[in-house]
Parts: C-alpha cells; sequence; structure tokens
C-alpha cells in the first residue's frame, strides 16, 4: 500500500475509469480520464497528461465518491482490535472462563489491567455478575466492555483500582459512560494508543472510506487536531462533543463545520446525546415492556426527560450547533422528535432502531437524518426475538423510511460493529449475516440507496464533483440490486485506490 502524505488538496490525473451515478448502475461506455484541480474534479474525457502533472492508472477500473462512516467512537474502535476478545460468548460462565485462560496465559505479578470488549449478554441465562467475575480474576482488575459499550462488568479490583464503591453487578448506561471515561485516561488505556489510531485510520481509507463522523467520548473535538499535526489525516473528520464540554466548545465559538485546523478536512461536528440506551443492555425505552423483563426499568431507561432533552438542544441550537440525538426505542425515538419539534434544533437521529409508524412520518416532515446502522440487525436479530416478539417488524425501518423521504446516512457505531461500510451497505441490501432469509426483508435497501446513504450526499463523480473517490476492482452492482447474491457481491468488493481531496491515501 502506497499513500501520500499532507492534508492539503492535490493536483492529479486519473486515467482510464468508469465513473457512476451511485443510484444507478456503472456506464457501460468507454473509460474516461478525471483532471483533479484543488480537490475538486476539474475535466472529465479522454484528457492528455499536463507536464509534472500526478497520474493515477485506473486501468478500467469503477470510481464512485468516497464513502462515509456517520457514527464512529475512533479511540475506542482502535483499542478494540487489540483488547481481549470475549464475543460471541454464551453465558457468564463461558466469558469467565476466557478471562482464566488468559490470565494463565498471561502471568503478570503487577496490578495492570486487563480490559476485554464484545460480550452481549441479553440473551444469557445467567447475568454477569461481580463475585463471578472475582472467582477467575483475584486481585487482578479485569474491565470488560459489552459489545453495545452501553453496560460493563468489573471485578472487585478493578472497582478499587478506579475508586468505584463495591457493588454485586454489572454497571450500566449513565453511570457506565462515567466509569469508562475514567478508564480512557489512565496510562494503560492511553499506551501504545496514537500507534492503534493510525492503524484504525489507515485500514478504513482501505475501504474507500473518506470521512467520519466521531462521537468519541472525553474531547474529540480537542484531540484531533494533534493527530492531523502528526499526519493522522487520511480521512474528512466531522469531530463531536458532548454536554460535559458543551460550555468550552460554546465559549469558543466552534459552530457546526467551522474548521479544527488548516487542513480544510477537520471541523467541528454535533452535540451528541445518548437519550436512552440500547436493546442487548436491555435499556433502549420503549412505549410497551420488553417481553422477558420485570424489573425496575420494565421498558428501558430514558436517560433525560423531555425539558432535559429540550434544554440541552435549545442551547446547541443557540450556539449553532447541529445535534445527534442517540434514541433505540420507540418511546426515546418519540422524546427525541418532540424535543427538535419544541427547539427547531437540526440535525440527527441516531439508530432509530425501533419506530411507529406515525413517528417516522414525523421524522420525515421534520429535515432530520435517520443515522442509521445496519450490521447491528445481524447481532439484534435473535435478541430482539427474544426481547421484542412482539415488534420485530418495526424494526431497522430502512425501507419504509426511504419511501417517507427520510434521509438515510448509514454508519458502524465502532467498535459495536466493524468500520466496514461494505458490511453496513451488505447487511442493509440483504438483512441477513448467515444462510437465513433476510429478518423481514421488506424493509431491505437496494444497493444503489445503500451506496447513496454511504457517500455524504456526493452522488455522482463529473466535473464539481468533490475529489474524495475509490476506485474499485468490482462493479458494486454486479449482481444485481437487492437479495444474498447482491449483498455478497458488496462484501467481496476490492478497493484499490482511495483518493480524498485529490491526495491518495491507499493504494494497492
Amino acid at each position: 500500500m502506497t499513500t501520500q502524505s499532507s492534508a492539503a488538496a492535490h493536483d492529479l490525473l486519473i486515467t482510464q475509469v468508469r465513473p457512476s451515478r451511485i443510484r444507478t448502475a456503472p456506464t457501460t461506455g468507454e473509460p474516461v480520464d478525471l483532471r483533479i484541480r484543488d480537490g475538486v474534479v476539474t475535466e472529465v474525457g479522454q484528457l492528455t497528461p499536463a507536464a509534472g502533472e500526478p497520474v493515477l492508472a485506473g486501468e478500467g477500473r469503477w470510481v464512485i465518491p468516497g464513502l462515509w462512516d456517520q457514527h464512529v467512537h475512533l479511540t475506542q474502535w482502535a483499542q478494540s482490535l487489540s483488547r481481549l476478545d470475549v464475543s460471541g460468548t454464551e453465558s457468564a460462565e463461558a466469558v469467565c472462563r476466557i478471562v482464566a485462560d488468559h490470565l494463565a496465559s498471561h502471568d503478570n505479578p503487577g496490578r495492570s489491567v486487563v480490559i476485554g470488549t464484545g460480550y452481549r449478554s441479553a440473551a444469557w441465562w445467567d447475568q454477569p455478575t461481580v463475585a463471578q467475575l472475582d472467582a477467575v480474576s483475584g486481585s487482578r482488575p479485569v474491565v470488560l466492555i459489552s459489545g453495545d459499550c452501553h453496560n460493563g462488568w468489573l471485578n472487585s479490583a478493578a472497582l478499587d483500582w478506579l475508586g468505584l464503591p463495591a457493588r454485586t453487578q454489572a454497571m450500566d448506561e449513565l453511570e457506565w459512560f462515567g466509569a469508562y471515561a475514567a478508564i480512557s485516561r489512565l496510562p494503560e488505556a492511553q499506551s501504545g494508543l496514537a500507534g492503534v489510531e493510525r492503524t484504525a485510520v489507515a485500514a478504513a481509507a482501505g475501504l474507500g472510506v473518506v470521512g467520519i463522523v466521531d462521537f468519541e467520548f472525553g474531547g474529540s473535538f480537542r484531540d484531533w487536531p494533534g493527530r492531523f499535526a502528526d499526519g493522522v489525516d487520511q480521512l474528512r473528520v466531522r469531530a463531536s462533543t458532548y454536554a460535559d464540554d458543551l460550555d468550552e466548545v460554546i465559549a469558543a465559538g466552534l459552530r457546526t463545520g467551522a474548521p479544527l485546523d488548516g487542513s480544510g478536512l477537520l471541523t467541528m461536528g454535533p452535540l451528541k446525546i445518548i437519550s436512552d440506551g440500547s436493546l442487548n443492555t436491555r435499556t433502549a425505552h420503549c412505549c410497551e415492556p420488553y417481553a422477558d423483563v420485570t424489573g425496575r426499568y420494565p421498558r428501558g431507561k430514558q436517560n433525560y426527560l423531555l425539558d432535559e432533552l429540550s434544554a440541552m438542544l435549545g442551547r446547541a441550537t443557540g450556539a449553532d450547533l447541529e445535534c445527534a440525538v442517540h434514541a433505540i426505542g420507540d418511546a426515546a425515538v418519540a422524546t427525541a422528535l418532540d424535543a427538535f419539534a419544541a427547539t427547531g434544533a437540526r440535525g440527527s437521529i441516531e439508530h432509530a432502531q425501533l419506530m411507529r409508524d406515525s413517528d417516522i412520518a414525523r421524522l420525515a416532515r421534520s429535515g432530520l437524518r435517520a443515522s442509521v446502522q445496519p450490521a447491528h440487525l445481524i447481532d439484534d436479530r435473535d435478541v430482539a426475538a427474544k426481547c421484542w416478539p412482539d415488534r420485530g417488524d418495526r424494526c431497522f425501518r430502512f425501507a419504509t423510511m426511504a419511501r417517507a423521504g427520510v434521509p438515510l446516512a448509514l454508519g458502524s457505531d465502532a467498535p459495536v460493529a466493524r468500520l466496514d461500510p461494505w458490511s453496513a451497505m451488505a447487511a442493509a441490501v440483504h438483512r441477513s449475516g448467515d444462510q437465513r432469509d433476510g429478518w423481514y426483508p421488506q424493509e431491505s435497501l437496494t444497493v444503489g440507496q445503500a451506496l447513496a446513504a454511504s457517500t455524504d450526499g456526493q452522488d455522482t463523480v463529473t466535473v464539481g464533483s468533490l475529489a474524495d473517490l475509490a476506485l474499485l476492482d468490482d462493479d458494486p452492482y454486479g449482481w444485481g440490486e437487492s437479495g444474498p447474491e447482491a449483498a455478497g457481491r458488496l462484501r467481496a468488493v476490492r478497493v484499490a485506490a482511495t483518493v480524498l481531496a485529490g491526495r491518495v491515501t491507499h493504494r494497492v
């Protein structure tokens, strides 16, 4: 792989490519050349290289607008690539066996923390307890992060290490987010971080990704200028804030879209608010109770009531910040829409996993985006059958939202799912990750719709297009617009080169 350095816009001639309009199949005509000046496509046709002009040989490949992941937690994603993997487990006992085996094979007399990630406990017969983890870990601090990142399972040594009170069960939602923020600031979590972030960004560019919206905790808008200065600049980044840092953002005048450095690639993003929980933690806030929960929160948890949510949206809107409101359960979506309507805030509903017909219509009228993560439906399919057996047909309603005119923006929510737009598009098209038929296939998107929702509004490559491009060895429409074959083609697409503002950030 080769790349060009520096975030500045470059000039480039790309020869012999087949431009595609995202919503229709690529042209079947003769390949053309693309001339790029100052980060924009300025000519399309049969062109002659100018003296000294850099040339990227397309060799008849397909070219599409570069891809975006509209929902990433970049630091958590980077860290997850090297953490203890406890995914795919079917019980708390199974996770404890993995932890015990890891500790036995990584003997360390010190108190260095073990951090694992990926367990999903919603369908387990035994819910995790501190005592179970203590029994296999002793005095070594162990922190396990759920696959949906909405709960954390710590042993007593880790609770003590963090100065947290003793407890008997895993923690969730706002309590867990506070603990995670403390963990992320510790030297053990920071060790080697710059290297894994660099690797994660390069890997994203290798998949044709040209931009992300980063919802990392702890001041994403403060972290990215330093990364760009260190050469981690292969993506456009919209860096968010949370309520904890809202005063600082407002005082600095950082409205959404404001540059955070001089590259032209790094800008201020939205205010992120996590208004409810998740399905796998059984905290997504629903209009009806979960089928298998009778405890303190039978309908999940609303982290912020309408008045609180409206106050935050109102402050952000007054400062010209867009708002990205996490809302997974149908009750949370309804509350979020109420808050947007009351304040006139702009932005997105993040996830929008479970929705009523009336709220899809409201969302369409509002002008807000639905920022959705199709790969989640693969993880949530069986859990929904257990927790929401009466409402599976209202989950991940991509086609219904598209028909209603709701703008869709696809993402991964990495590390909850891999930062891989091709996997996300495949899940949206077929709605299955195994040999089973698609889950409520009437809600599938076409290949064209999935691509259009992955390119940040760029639907063609022509004169005037932003020179953020992906060159593909494979025609993404080659096996049709829908069904398992089309999804399989999307997963198999190979990206030969990625271009950001005329700069080659990935080339095979």
